[in-house]
């Protein structure tokens, strides 16, 4: 080979590999073998049947069907949203398994009965012991202080994280966690705000709760322990929220997120059995992102169900952007957007049903979906609407099997309401700030 080609192919293979291994400086054996087991674990979530998993949650809901519209009501009536103050009330499927109860706080592995949708089974730490955080800093991320949220996460059993209190936690570096941890915010305010975001690479079985992520910036890496026998060189981390990358079984739930630096929440490299349910966005511009790359093929596998968020103002596009695998975009509440609300390159299929779109004042805007590939490509594409209610000039082009609500929309098992009702579905969208002992959230 030629020194010239040697020069090529190893700019070649320097560019490809931060990609495969999402900021991990040295790919030694300890990342190789979670890469590995990681790669099983995703096989076998995504063998599972939805229906087996605690059909007692799993009500079963009436289809919707197709409502078109012609409303005129204003855009700004159809998004005010008064503050609650009347008695507990569970809208959703996932909220009526949990909320409502005063004494949540004596039960509250309770949540990981809940999940639905392709995260179904995810139960995070529920067979652990439970760990309070009592100190917010996040001075040493090499050598974690026991009682701070990094210490918890890295251990290698099972643990239901707590918050003795209120508080902000700014990290230094993207914290890293191990599987089978539940972080679970209720009866506090805590935020993850004006440092690094939360990075769920290579594990399973994680749910993260009730908690503030906003204002997340670029971090330029260095030695980070990510477990209790490993510290590892970490590159610069663009700025997500919540970055997935190989993971599995992960259930994102009640989350407020504003301006991170990249994304909100990037779903890639083969990351499956998901859901992001019963979030709240606001002011951002890239919000969700599945698949990060057209050409890798271990994204098909991928499993993502989107149910119950509201996605709020002043946010620009990706709600989401996808790539491949299948998603299910269910009974979402889209107020706002200023380019587009759904987009997509490659092959994905989107399912999507229930979600009421309010399309902006801008007519160049109107459009849901936004497709980037040529109309003979995106055409054999099957995204389909189902149910959506569609306001203010809104409209979804669809693409592909006409039959895909019926063949792929209930492979998760969430069966949409109509759109009609979604605003009251996504009512509790966010963070539940009412969660106090003897109080129900």
């Amino acid at each position: 080979m030629q020194p010239n080609c040697l020069f090529v192919l190893f700019f070649t293979f320097a560019a490809i590999i931060p990609t495969l291994t999402a900021h991990i400086g040295d790919f030694d054996e300890v990342w190789q073998k979670r890469a590995e087991e990681a790669k099983k674990a995703a096989l076998e979530a995504n063998s599972r049947n939805p229906a087996d998993f605690n059909q007692h949650f799993h009500k079963a809901l009436s289809n919707g069907t197709h409502l078109a519209t012609n409303a005129t009501t204003t855009r700004r009536s159809l998004v005010m949203r008064r503050t609650y103050r009347g008695r507990c009330v569970a809208t959703n499927s996932i909220d009526s398994c949990w909320r409502c109860d005063p004494n949540w706080h004596l039960n509250r592995k309770k949540l990981a009965q809940c999940a639905l949708g392709f995260g179904h089974g995810t139960t995070g730490g529920m067979a652990g012991k439970f760990y309070v955080v009592t100190n917010p800093s996040d001075n040493d991320v090499a050598n974690p202080r026991p009682g701070t949220l990094r210490h918890a996460v890295i251990q290698k059993e099972p643990l239901w994280i707590i918050f003795k209190t209120s508080m902000t936690i700014t990290l230094k570096q993207e914290l890293m966690m191990q599987s089978h941890k539940t972080i679970d915010g209720r009866g506090a305010k805590v935020h993850i705000a004006y440092g690094a975001g939360i990075t769920i690479q290579f594990v399973r079985n994680i749910i993260i709760h009730n908690i503030y992520v906003h204002d997340i910036k670029v971090t330029y890496g260095g030695m980070v322990r990510d477990s209790v026998d490993h510290v590892g060189f970490r590159t610069v981390a663009d700025g997500d929220g919540v970055s997935l990358f190989g993971a599995s079984n992960v259930w994102v739930d009640h989350l407020s997120m504003h301006r991170c630096a990249d994304g909100i929440v990037d779903v890639i490299e083969g990351s499956t059995a998901v859901t992001i349910s019963n979030c709240h966005w606001t002011d951002h511009d890239k919000v969700l992102l599945f698949g990060a790359r057209d050409n890798n093929i271990q994204d098909d596998s991928m499993r993502i169900t989107v149910a119950y968020n509201h996605f709020g103002k002043r946010l620009v596009q990706r709600m989401p952007r996808v790539r491949s695998g299948i998603v299910h975009v269910v009974n979402n509440d889209y107020t706002h957007w200023e380019m587009y609300a759904i987009g997509g390159s490659n092959h994905a299929t989107l399912i999507s049903q229930g979600n009421r779109f309010i399309a902006p004042d801008r007519p160049e805007f109107k459009q849901v979906t936004h497709r980037d590939a040529p109309e003979f490509e995106w055409r054999k594409w099957t995204w389909r609407s189902q149910g959506d209610l569609f306001v203010n000039g809104a409209f979804f082009v669809q693409s592909g099997d006409p039959n895909g609500p019926k063949r792929l929309g209930t492979l998760d098992h969430v069966q949409a309401k109509p759109g009609a009702m979604v605003k009251r579905l996504t009512q509790f969208a966010g963070v539940l700030g009412g969660c106090r002992p003897g109080v129900a959230c």
